[in-house]
C-alpha cells in the first residue's frame, strides 16, 4: 500500500514541532499519526527527574542486588524490632520469662522457612507478580482475592508507618532531645521516601542499595562481635538499662503468654511476600532472579533475627520506648557509644526508614492490579512521568502519614495493627497454592489449564508441595487468630473491622464499573436516528460572548431558543431591545424570577422541554463561558455557567455544550 506523508506545524510547545499524518486510499477510514511533542519543563522535573518514554520501560528493571535493597528492606528491618516485641510481652512475667526469647525465635524462623518455600513456589508459578492477590483470585475466587488485596494494602500502609516510626525511635534513642519532634521527623521521612520512589524503581533501588547493605554489614559485625565476646566471656550486661514500666506483673508463665509473645515476634515475617508481588520489576529471567533474591533475603533475615534474639538474653536487655534493644545491644557489645555504636544506630535507623521503600514498591503495583480488575479506581493503573504508578505512591504516603500522626509515631501502639493483615494474606496465598497443586495433580501429562495469572500443568511433586503449603496455611491461620485474640484490646480490633469495610468498598467500586460497562456495551446497540434537534442558548445579556454562542448554535440547527432570566426589569428591557437588533431572528424567552433566582427557573424550563420532547429528538443546551486571561480573574465573575453545567449533568436526554469566549 502506497503512503504519502504530509507535514504541518502544530504550534510552539517547547520548540516548533511537526506532526506526521499518513494518508491512505479513500476506502480506509483509519489514520495513524505520531507526535513529537514533549512535556513542558516544570518543578516536577527538578523533584523527580525528566519524563521517560513508554519505550524506556524495559530499561527500568532491576537485578538481584538492587532487588534485594528494594524488596527485602522491609523484611530485613524487622530484625530491629521483632526481638524487642517478644521481650515486651515476656517482661510482664518477670526476668525468668526472658529465657524463652530464643526458643520462640526458633519457632518463628521455622514458620519463616515454610512461608518462604511457599512464596518461592509462587514466584515461579506466577511470573506476572501479584502474590497472594493473584494466587487467591485464580484458585479461590474473587472474594478471597479481594480479602487478600485488602489485607496486603493495609499491611503496606502499616509497614510505612511502623518502619518509619521505628527508624525515628532509633534516632531518638541516640539523641533523646529529638524525642518531642518524632512525629514531624517521621512524616518528613515518609515524604522523602515518596519523592525518591516517584523517580522510578531503578533510581530508588540504586539510592537505597548502599544504606541497605551498610545495615547488613554493620548488623553482621555486631552479631559476630557479640558472639565472640559471649564465647570469650567478655560480653557483660547492659550498663544503666532503661526502666520497663508495667501496671502489674504476671505471676506465672502461661501458654497464653508464650503465644502472645510468639505472635508479637512474627512481625519478623512481614515483608517476605514483597518479592512475589513485584516480580515484574526484575530483569529477565524474572522468576529466576526474584526466586534467588527471596532465598537471599530469608537467609539473611533468619541469621540476624536468631543472633539478636540469642544475645539479648546474656546482656539482660530491657524493652523500652526510651531506648531500643538494638541500642542496648550496641552499647554493650562495643563498650559504649563509640564509632561502631553510632554506625549501628545509623544503619538501623536508615534500614527502618528504607523498609518503607518495600511498601512503596509493592502498594502501587497491587493497587494497579486490583484497579485493572475493576475493584479500585482506574486511575491507579496509570503510570506517571517516570513510569511508576505515581497515584498509588502518593496515596500510600498520605494515608501512612495520617496514621503516624494519629498514633504519635509509637511503634508499640502501631504493632498490634500490623501482623493480622500479613498473616491473613499468608494464609490465603498458601491455601491458594495448595489448591493449585491439587488441580495440577489431577491433570494428565499433556494437559494444561489456562488461568488469568498463569498456566497450570501437571507437577510430579504435587503431593509434597500440597502438603507443605497446606501445613503452612494451617500454621499461619493459627498465628493470625492468636494475634487477633492476644492483641484485640491493644488495637487489633481496628483491623478486624477495617478489612471487611475495605472489601465492601472494593465491591461497591466494582459494581459501579460493571454498571457503567453494561450501559456502554455495544451489544444489541442500534444507532440513534435524530429526527429533530432543538438547541437552547442561555444568555445573561446581549454581548459578544452570548452572540458567539448564538452563532455556534445556529450551525447546529435553525430550531434555536435563547433564554434569559429576568431578575432586574431594567436589565431585561435592555436585553429585549438589543435582541431585536442582534438576535438574528431567533426566539428569545424571558423567564421572570420574582425571587431573584437564576439557576432554578432555567432548570424548571429545561425539565419542561425534556418532558414534552418527541422520540428521536435531542435537546442541546449551549452555555456561553467567559475565560479570563488570568486564573485569579475568575474570582471577579459569577460562575453561573459552571453551576448550570453541573445541574444539567444529571438530566437524561440532554447535551451540554460550553462555548468559551476569551476576554
Amino acid at each position: 500500500m502506497e503512503k504519502t506523508r504530509l507535514e504541518y506545524p502544530t504550534g510552539n510547545v517547547e520548540k516548533e514541532t511537526k506532526m506526521e499524518i499518513e494518508t491512505y486510499p479513500a476506502d480506509n477510514y483509519i489514520r495513524e499519526a505520531s507526535s513529537n511533542v514533549k512535556p513542558q519543563k516544570s518543578v516536577q522535573n527538578w523533584l523527580i527527574g525528566n519524563p521517560l518514554q513508554t519505550a524506556d520501560a524495559p530499561n527500568q528493571t532491576i537485578g538481584k542486588l538492587i532487588g534485594l535493597a528494594v524488596f527485602a528492606s522491609d523484611a530485613l528491618s524487622s530484625t530491629a524490632y521483632a526481638s524487642q516485641e517478644i521481650l515486651i510481652i515476656l517482661a510482664y512475667a518477670g526476668t525468668q520469662a526472658l529465657g524463652y526469647v530464643f526458643p520462640i525465635s526458633l519457632a518463628i524462623v521455622t514458620l519463616m522457612a515454610i512461608v518462604t518455600f511457599s512464596y518461592e513456589q509462587t514466584v515461579h508459578a506466577y511470573p506476572g507478580g501479584g502474590g497472594a492477590y493473584i494466587v487467591a483470585r485464580d484458585n479461590l475466587g474473587e472474594l478471597p482475592a479481594q480479602v487478600a488485596g485488602a489485607a496486603l494494602l493495609t499491611d503496606y500502609v502499616l509497614t510505612v508507618a511502623v518502619s518509619i516510626s521505628s527508624g525515628v525511635a532509633q534516632i531518638t534513642s541516640a539523641f533523646p532531645t529529638l524525642y518531642h519532634y518524632r512525629v514531624e521527623l517521621a512524616v518528613a521521612m515518609v515524604m522523602f521516601v515518596m519523592l525518591i520512589n516517584l523517580r522510578g524503581v531503578k533510581e530508588s533501588g540504586m539510592a537505597f542499595a548502599i544504606p541497605t547493605y551498610f545495615f547488613v554489614v554493620t548488623m553482621f559485625i555486631t552479631v559476630g562481635v557479640g558472639f565472640f565476646r559471649y564465647f570469650s566471656g567478655t560480653l557483660g550486661t547492659v550498663v544503666n538499662p532503661p526502666v520497663f514500666h508495667t501496671d502489674g506483673i504476671v505471676s506465672a508463665i502461661t501458654p497464653f503468654l508464650l503465644l502472645h509473645a510468639f505472635s508479637s515476634g512474627t512481625a519478623a515475617l512481614t515483608g517476605i511476600e514483597a518479592i512475589s508481588n513485584g516480580i515484574t520489576a526484575f530483569k529477565e529471567p524474572r522468576s529466576h532472579n526474584a526466586g534467588i533474591t527471596l532465598i537471599w533475603m530469608a537467609c539473611i533475615l533468619a541469621t540476624l533475627f536468631l543472633g539478636i534474639s540469642f544475645l539479648v538474653g546474656p546482656i539482660h536487655a530491657v524493652p523500652s520506648e526510651a531506648e531500643t534493644v538494638i541500642s542496648q545491644l550496641g552499647r554493650t557489645i562495643f563498650g559504649g557509644q563509640g564509632l561502631m555504636y553510632l554506625a549501628l544506630i545509623a544503619g538501623t535507623a536508615v534500614i527502618l526508614i528504607m523498609a518503607a521503600n518495600t511498601a512503596f514498591a509493592d502498594f502501587p503495583r497491587l493497587s494497579a492490579l486490583q484497579a485493572n480488575d475493576g475493584y479500585l479506581p482506574r486511575q491507579m493503573t496509570f503510570r506517571g512521568s517516570r513510569l511508576v504508578y505515581s497515584r498509588g505512591i502518593v496515596t500510600l504516603a498520605v494515608v501512612s502519614s495520617f496514621l503516624i500522626i494519629i498514633f504519635q509515631a509509637s511503634v508499640t501502639r502501631l504493632i498490634p495493627l500490623y501482623a493480622i493483615g500479613v498473616f491473613l494474606s499468608f494464609t490465603l496465598s498458601q491455601t491458594g497454592m495448595a489448591r493449585r497443586w491439587w488441580k495440577s495433580g489431577h491433570l494428565k501429562n499433556d494437559e494444561t489449564i489456562e488461568e488469568a495469572g498463569s498456566t497450570v500443568a501437571y507437577d510430579r511433586q504435587w503431593i509434597f508441595k500440597l502438603c507443605v503449603n497446606g501445613f503452612g496455611a494451617v500454621l499461619t491461620l493459627i498465628v493470625m487468630f492468636v494475634f487477633a485474640i492476644t492483641k484485640f484490646h491493644d488495637g487489633a480490633w481496628v483491623i478486624v473491622i477495617l478489612i471487611p469495610v475495605i472489601v465492601f468498598i472494593f465491591y461497591s467500586i466494582h459494581k459501579h464499573y460493571k454498571k457503567v460497562a453494561d450501559r456502554l456495551s455495544l451489544q444489541n446497540y442500534t444507532s440513534l436516528n435524530i429526527k429533530r434537534h432543538r438547541v437552547i442558548v442561555l444568555i445573561a445579556g446581549v454581548h459578544r460572548g452570548s452572540l458567539a454562542a448564538l452563532t455556534y448554535a445556529l450551525t447546529l440547527t435553525n430550531d434555536v431558543t435563547s433564554i434569559h432570566v429576568s431578575i432586574d426589569p431594567d436589565e431585561s428591557r435592555k436585553v429585549r431591545e438589543k435582541w431585536e437588533t442582534y438576535g438574528q431572528g431567533t426566539r428569545l424567552v424571558i423567564l421572570d424570577s420574582p425571587y431573584r433566582l437564576l439557576i432554578e427557573p432555567v432548570m424548571e424550563y429545561i425539565s419542561h422541554i425534556l418532558s414534552i420532547r418527541q422520540p428521536n429528538e435531542i435537546v442541546t443546551v449551549v452555555v456561553p463561558q467567559f475565560v479570563p486571561h488570568n486564573w485569579w480573574e475568575n474570582l471577579l465573575h459569577n460562575q453561573t455557567a459552571l453551576m448550570l453545567r453541573f445541574g444539567f449533568l444529571f438530566k437524561p436526554g440532554l447535551v451540554i455544550i460550553e462555548v468559551p469566549y476569551q476576554v
